[in-house]
């Protein structure tokens, strides 16, 4: 028999796990041995809050991440195909969602492994539930470019998109990127276009408002170098 894969999702930041992950997912974990994630420190320490500290060492990890060669993505459905359970956790949030567990996932579907998502918080509904936007059309269009150019062309044209679809556009940014990518929303989106700016959602300090582009030039918040979602609605 092969084994049935678990998607299991972590906190968005340093929450006590019991705080945010259905008490189902940490029995569930108890129950596992091999773990696949992109950090296996963080990982670690994740499972050492959600009540297997001393067991750690018992425990077997792997990595999967995007430098992962294709062929060691693969061998990770070994023990899968011997029988055993395994977890892909991610970073923050839901695996297989803007992760690299998503290579894993269609490997196992391809061969007809069981796999089992699991309920946790999501950065992303978070952010859309609380932003007042259009929460029945909606795309996910991941990281921008990096590039000051062809960021600003990319917003233009999802701008568009989003004006004519009355689709609500959402994307991540690495944290140290977030004052310039907000430089280039105030700057090149109309300003009317209602922008949600949602930071350390699920934590004490988090940050959810969404206002006009107008509104936001009048007072720009500081999001700093915490992880953050970005939303618009033209």
């Amino acid at each position: 028999m092969k084994g049935k894969l678990y998607l299991i999702p972590s906190p968005l930041g340093e929450n006590d796990p019991q705080e945010v992950i259905p008490a189902s997912v940490l029995e569930r974990i108890h129950h596992l041995r091999h773990f696949v994630a992109e950090e296996i420190r963080t990982v670690r320490r994740y499972l050492s809050k959600a009540g297997l500290k001393g067991q750690i060492e018992g425990l077997i990890f792997y990595e999967l991440n995007e430098h992962t060669p294709a062929a060691e993505v693969e061998g990770l459905l070994a023990p899968l195909l011997a029988g055993e359970d395994v977890a892909i956790i991610s970073e923050a949030g839901l695996p297989a969602v803007a992760d690299p567990g998503a290579d894993l996932v269609w490997l196992a579907q391809k061969q007809g492994i069981e796999v089992i998502p699991m309920v946790g918080p999501s950065s992303l509904m978070l952010a859309l539930m609380g932003s007042g936007l259009n929460g029945q059309r909606f795309a996910f269009q991941g990281y921008l470019p990096a590039k000051k150019e062809e960021r600003r062309k990319a917003l233009a044209e999802l701008e568009r998109e989003s004006m004519k679809l009355n689709q609500t556009q959402l994307f991540i940014e690495t944290p140290y990127r977030n004052e310039a990518l907000l430089d280039d929303l105030l700057a090149g989106l109309h300003p009317r276009t209602r922008l949600c700016l949602a930071a350390d959602l699920t934590l004490p300090t988090a940050f959810l408002q969404t206002r006009t582009v107008a509104d936001w030039k009048k007072n720009r918040p500081n999001l700093g170098k915490r992880p953050c979602v970005f939303l618009f609605l033209a």
